[in-house]
């Protein structure tokens, strides 16, 4: 054991002492937060040249109630229609509408003078869309029909409440945004931590095993010793960063989200965490937009995701680690190794697409099956923790994670201290296997 300590203090104090660690850990939370919200900021500021469009309407129904907004400028005009591709090439193109525009609705033609996109012909038929169906609802002869229309209206909101939970009081309803959003943001952690210490693992191998230093190493230290402690040594490094995330954004949401909220929002949210449920509806505000609040300053809540997702990120890594520190000692480069190594991003990638299956239900058999299975289940079941599963699933698919761990590390550890000693061949997966059933 005190060789196994001396390797992870090592291995820990090469990459915790790292500007680049200490940057990335400080800058990671922003940088989820900005590709969160890149899409938005895109869409906002995205916006094309105005685009001048001639019109020809030939039922005089829809242009005069075509309306020009910063990207799309109507002008109606009287020329014909190969008259305006003729002469108006310095207009985006030409919109040309049919006579019989309500009988075949499909009778609309845009002569673009340069390529089109998508969003200018959705904007271009919603509002046409739109003009004709008010056309024909006056046919009906309703007096006030649009003020009935917009009286009529109606949006629901709808509060969930787990039954399962307490068939007491109502306390505090679940929201299914925040639980969604939050277990997006989770997976692709794990996804991201497994996938980027893992192959740190095996690069750190590959090093080392090209330096010959391992050579020097095995010496005085078993391989096995050795390669347990790399394994969480790296390991170590993992949890420091997501503890230190966990800090941030608990400090983050704990103290300065209640300066940054009105303190109507804060007071409601506040509300809402102590089991008051009609808290939106007294506020006037919407109730998911208030539960998204609620959650984000919710100390507790946001201190038991993060645990979890310690307990998922080492025992995922852990697991996933054993293999690539295997194929990291049976090859000399990492291009030899990207063949090998295959076999085990292909698990990883599965649990990412699974994500998006057990988010839209979280309690199939399939979503629960692929949070037990070792090789997805640190991904799977991180994203269904924020639906508020039951205790034993999570304890269970804990169980068999890191007795799996132990398993995998004897597999591992057979290639491994083969590996270590073999140069300049590229080793097969039955070779590998062979390995395996070698004695010592």
């Amino acid at each position: 054991m005190s060789n196994i300590s001396i390797i992870i203090q090592r291995e820990f104090n090469e990459r915790v002492r790292k500007k680049s660690f200490i940057i990335t850990t400080l800058l990671m939370p922003l940088l989820m937060v900005a590709l969160m919200a890149a899409p938005a900021l895109i869409m906002q500021f995205s916006r094309g040249d105005e685009k001048r469009i001639a019109v020809i309407d030939e039922s005089g129904l829809v242009a005069p109630r075509l309306e020009s907004d910063e990207e799309l400028r109507f002008e109606p005009t009287d020329l014909t229609t190969e008259e305006a591709r003729r002469t108006l090439t310095d207009r985006f193109g030409v919109l040309r509408i049919g006579g019989d525009i309500l009988e075949n609705p499909s009778d609309v033609k845009l002569y673009a003078n340069s390529s089109s996109s998508l969003s200018v012909e959705s904007s271009i038929t919603d509002q046409i869309e739109r003009i004709l169906e008010a056309e024909k609802l006056k046919r009906y002869n309703i007096d006030n029909l649009q003020q009935i229309l917009d009286e009529v209206k109606t949006t629901v909101t709808l509060q969930t409440f787990r039954n399962d939970k307490s068939q007491e009081e109502e306390t505090h309803a679940q929201s299914s945004t925040v639980a969604t959003v939050t277990g997006y943001v989770l997976g692709f952690i794990l996804y991201m931590f497994l996938l980027i210490y893992g192959q740190m693992v095996m690069q750190s191998v590959i090093e080392e095993k090209n330096n010959r230093v391992l050579e020097v190493m095995v010496s005085s230290v078993r391989p096995f010793d050795l390669m347990m402690g790399k394994i969480l040594g790296i390991a170590s490094v993992a949890v420091v960063q997501v503890a230190i995330w966990g800090v941030l954004i608990c400090g983050i949401g704990a103290a300065v989200m209640p300066h940054l909220m009105p303190s109507d929002v804060m007071a409601s949210a506040q509300a809402m965490q102590q089991g008051m449920p009609d808290a939106a509806a007294a506020s006037g505000m919407d109730p998911e937009m208030l539960q998204a609040v609620a959650a984000i300053t919710d100390l507790g809540y946001i201190v038991r995701i993060f645990v979890c997702l310690l307990l998922f990120v080492f025992g995922g890594y852990l697991f996933y680690s054993a293999m690539f520190a295997a194929v990291g000692s049976a090859v000399d480069n990492v291009q030899d190794a990207s063949q090998l190594q295959t076999p085990i991003t292909l698990p990883i990638i599965l649990a990412l697409l699974m994500m998006f299956a057990v988010i839209r239900d979280p309690n199939s058999q399939m979503a629960f099956w692929f949070s037990v299975i070792p090789f997805t289940s640190p991904i799977v079941m991180i994203v269904r923790i924020p639906y508020d599963i039951p205790l034993w699933e999570i304890a269970l698919s804990l169980a068999v994670l890191y007795a799996s761990f132990v398993g995998m590390v004897w597999f591992a550890a057979k290639i491994y201290r083969v590996g270590i000693f073999m140069y300049g061949k590229k080793p097969t997966l039955g070779e590998l296997f062979k390995w395996v059933r070698y004695k010592y």
